[in-house]
């Protein structure tokens, strides 16, 4: 059912935590099946580039797994790049998701997008 990539992911999720006094922070949840996932944000102001990056989610493994695979693509890229990341390239990283968690790379891609938002926002 699941990749090898996401069992990874979802046994060993990287950039898991909370980063304080973080630059933005981005919460998303999905009603129906009860996923919530946080994501925070530290960017070099100077550069425009996210320098720290970790996740909080209450979910199954594919939304554990997305948040960790979210993490690691927008990690030290520009603003502009990381809001280009979608849940396209959040599955197709994580090797594919079953149809029915598909959902999931939504959220963590919306996640990503609304701290940068929120830090914009701040800015």
């Amino acid at each position: 059912m699941y990749s090898k990539k996401v069992i990874e992911h979802f046994t060993n999720p990287h950039n898991y935590g909370k980063i304080k006094s973080a630059d933005g922070i981005g919460k998303v949840g999905n009603p129906v099946c009860g996923d919530i996932m946080k994501v925070y944000l530290k960017i070099d102001q100077k550069r425009n580039i996210i320098e720290d990056i970790k996740f909080e989610t209450l979910g199954c493994a594919a939304a554990i797994a997305t948040s960790s695979m979210i993490t690691d693509l927008a990690k030290g890229k520009s603003l502009d790049e990381a809001m280009k990341i979608n849940n396209k390239d959040v599955a197709e990283s994580l090797e594919g998701l079953p149809p029915m968690k598909m959902h999931c790379s939504n959220l963590a891609a919306d996640a990503l997008h609304k701290a940068i938002e929120d830090y914009k926002k701040k800015i």
